[in-house]
């Protein structure tokens, strides 16, 4: 999205603001099956064993309608310093991944019930991130159409 964003979603008709409402859509709904989790688990996997609490909040950080916006915008705000963000921005996709791939070893040792505490913690934390996502994107939408 740093190098191709504005013009996959030229080529799709949407708007950044379609993307950041429909992202805070899916967010919320991610965040409420966190809070109340289905009986066969918060991925559908029919397990015993509980999801890492990481994961889920991580994913909408790394890949959600704010994220790619973010570096759409630097992108076009500095694009003589494009190699450096992509740089930047490798790094940390990388940090992200070892992060997540350690998740399980950090589930263990702090223990089913705390992780099912933060689990619901992060569910709240989610609703919260999504409803802001969601009154930014009508906000800036009402604000396109008045000028």
């Amino acid at each position: 999205f740093m190098l191709t964003g504005k013009k996959f979603l030229d080529v799709m008709h949407l708007s950044q603001w379609a993307l950041q409402i429909g992202g805070a859509v899916v967010l919320f709904l991610i965040a409420i099956r966190m809070i109340f989790p289905p009986p066969e688990g918060l991925l559908g996997a029919n397990t015993s064993e509980h999801e890492p609490f990481i994961v889920p909040l991580s994913i909408p950080g790394m890949a959600g309608p704010s994220s790619m916006a973010t570096v759409m915008l630097l992108a076009a705000q500095a694009p003589d310093h494009l190699g450096q963000m992509v740089g930047a921005l490798l790094i940390v996709m990388i940090a992200t991944g070892l992060i997540l791939y350690f998740a399980d070893v950090v589930q263990q040792r702090l223990g089913d019930r705390f992780t099912i505490a933060m689990e619901r913690l992060m569910g709240m934390i989610l609703v919260a991130v999504s409803v802001q996502m969601l009154l930014t994107g009508i906000n800036a939408y009402w604000q396109s159409l008045s000028k």
